[in-house]
């Protein structure tokens, strides 16, 4: 059986305890009214005790609400019918009674109730000096017909009020969704930064090593010391940014010198006889960019390194208006892009390359073809509120070298363009 809408099943909101509050003091506000004659001494005494056992059921249903609130209104209604049979003035109490009966009934059941009630009113009045008056009818009518009007009323604005908890509650667990998203999406960019990160560095430090290694079990007593002390420089390097991961501190290599030496370094010592270039005059430049040309540079040569056989590298580093490049090139094997190794190694190093230059807003263009060599260019913008210029180099010129001997610049592989 369905329940009017006035009071919805596990209905608890404060607006709802507030009209109840209101409706339990109208009671007995009304119920002291009509029995104050009888305490005056100016209407029948009889109704003092019901009364008192009218006012105490209804305190108890109201204090201890009871699960069969059919019956505890059956109760309070009895008493007041004895009342208004006693004395017309509890005729007025009728009025509260109403909405009991719409919120304590089903539909099917309050709204006779309640047109009983009135009849009950009604007939009461006509009993009183002056007999049935139209007055007499209409006031209690239209009383009930408030009621009703009021209840249905106040339970369309509670479904409103439902709906916009709901939408709510929506509101509130799509945010919690779309936090859950992006601490996922966080974890997963983290989880590809640190990758990109070990292939960059560690795992290509300990490529050297191995190859540093392979070449000193052939090399002459001479030779072989070289690479040992080779050997021993980049496993430093790995231990540091192994700490550098741990402590997420800047690059070892952009510590103590800045982006073009750090460059000049990683270009002589990842391939001996390799050529570094600087055009422009350098500018500082965002952490984040640095790190990334100097990846860009450590994979590339690594890549050059192991899989080139090449008889010249140059690395060239461009300072431009509004933006800086670099490109590494190298004469050697070449390969088809798109297809690396057996084990992906390079594949992986290049969508790698690429990732970090697009996360700055910049482009990388790879150019290679079997025989004809390698060449890697990146563009990466620089804002102008970020071009401070950096205390000149050691080697000041335009273009500076390291390498043996008067290496030409970068020049394209054949067919195509740095």
């Amino acid at each position: 059986m369905s329940r009017t809408p006035l009071s919805p099943p596990g209905a608890d909101m404060p607006s709802l305890r507030l009209v109840r509050l209101a409706l339990h003091g109208s009671f007995y506000v009304l119920l002291a009214v009509a029995a104050a004659p009888a305490v005056a001494g100016t209407g029948p005494s009889t109704v003092l005790f019901p009364v008192a056992v009218l006012a105490a059921v209804y305190g108890l249903g109201v204090v201890r609400p009871t699960a069969r609130p059919g019956l505890w209104l059956t109760a309070v209604t009895a008493l007041w019918l004895l009342l208004l049979a006693l004395d017309h003035g509890f005729s007025y109490v009728a009025f509260p009674l109403f909405f009991l009966f719409q919120g304590a009934l089903p539909v099917r059941w309050a709204h006779p109730a309640i047109a009983a009630a009135t009849a009950a009113v009604v007939a009461a009045q006509a009993g009183a000096p002056g007999g049935l008056t139209a007055a007499k009818v209409i006031g209690p009518a239209a009383g009930a017909a408030v009621a009703i009007l009021t209840g249905y009323g106040y339970a369309a604005l509670y479904r409103e009020s439902r709906k916009r908890q709901q939408l709510i509650d929506d509101l509130l667990r799509t945010r919690d969704e779309l936090a859950a998203a992006q601490r996922e999406a966080g974890r997963l960019a983290e989880r590809q930064r640190l990758a990109r990160e070990i292939h960059d560095t560690l795992a290509q430090g300990l490529s050297s090593i191995v190859l540093l290694a392979r070449a000193a079990e052939t090399a002459a007593p001479g030779t072989a010391r070289e690479h040992v002390r080779e050997i021993g420089l980049t496993a430093s390097d790995n231990l540091a940014e192994a700490r550098r991961f741990v402590q997420a501190l800047t690059p070892p290599a952009l510590e103590d010198a800045p982006l073009p030496e750090a460059l000049r370094r990683v270009t002589a010592r990842t391939v001996p006889g390799a050529v570094f270039r600087l055009d422009g005059a350098p500018c500082a430049l965002p952490m984040e960019t640095e790190v990334a040309l100097l990846r860009l540079t450590q994979e590339a040569l690594a890549n050059v390194a192991r899989h080139a056989h090449a008889d010249r590298t140059a690395v060239t580093l461009a300072f431009l208006d509004g933006q800086v490049t670099l490109d590494v090139y190298d004469d050697g094997a070449g390969f088809v892009p798109g297809d690396g190794p057996a084990d992906g190694r390079r594949t992986f190093g290049l969508h790698g390359m690429r990732e970090r230059i697009a996360a700055l807003g910049g482009t990388l263009t790879v150019e290679s073809a079997p025989g004809e060599g390698t060449a890697i260019a990146a563009t990466v913008p620089v804002g102008s509120a970020e071009a401070a210029a950096l205390p000149p180099p050691q080697r000041s010129p335009a273009t500076s070298e390291v390498s043996g001997g008067a290496e030409p610049a970068a020049t394209t592989p054949k067919g195509a363009a740095a």
